[in-house]
């Protein structure tokens, strides 16, 4: 994951170089640029002006998938016995609330795609796949924190966790969720993407020009 993600911010590096060498306008609006950017990390505007409902059920899905695994209390214990430090973790009935909201969130996320007509047009098989792979190691690690829950044995639910986390991983930077590394890059490759190389007109006219010709 971390070599793919790697190569990904590379090449992405590249190309915003490439672009910005190739444009015709160079006068890069840096303020606002950071000002779009940043409005993706905290959405508060986005939430209440555009969908409100699937905003915020999105914003909630994306923070427990963060913060979950990330301050859950085992986790950390392996980071401790691995490495040898750690941090503060969440109580345990943070954790829960946090594990059920991020099941629930992906779950009303799958049938919004299933049922309103604009998403369900956009979405590929690959779409509803990805959330509930998102959503499989929460529901097998909530199950083997809560025994009474659990169909299967505890060795058993745990492998389910951990090898559907660990293919999560693999498959991050062939997908779109490698978005998760381009954030910071996004709204600067869309401005450079409109900033055409200087002599672009006279080539799209030559090739306007060509194509009546052939006509």
């Amino acid at each position: 994951m971390i070599l793919g993600l790697g190569r990904v911010i590379i090449l992405s590096i590249l190309g915003i170089v490439k672009s910005y060498r190739q444009a015709g306008n160079k006068a890069i609006p840096t303020r606002a640029i950071i000002q779009n950017t940043l409005g993706w990390f905290l959405p508060y505007r986005r939430v209440i002006r555009v969908r409100p409902i699937f905003s915020v059920i999105s914003v909630l899905f994306h923070i427990g998938l963060l913060v979950t695994p990330l301050f859950l209390f085992a986790h950390i214990a392996l980071w401790r016995q691995g490495v040898g430090f750690g941090w503060p973790a969440l109580p345990k009935l943070a954790a829960d609330i946090l594990t059920i909201v991020t099941v629930a969130t992906a779950l009303w996320l799958i049938g919004f795609k299933v049922f309103d007509n604009t998403a369900r047009g956009l979405s590929r098989a690959g779409d509803y796949l990805w959330v509930v792979l998102l959503a499989l190691p929460f529901i097998a690690g909530f199950l083997c924190v809560h025994s009474t829950l659990n169909p299967l044995s505890y060795k058993a639910m745990l492998l389910v966790h951990v090898l559907s986390a660990e293919l999560i991983l693999v498959l991050i930077p062939f997908t779109k969720i490698a978005h998760c590394v381009l954030v910071p890059f996004t709204q600067l490759i869309s401005d450079l993407g409109w900033r055409f190389p200087a002599d672009m007109g006279e080539k799209v006219r030559a090739t306007l020009d060509k194509k009546g010709a052939a006509q």
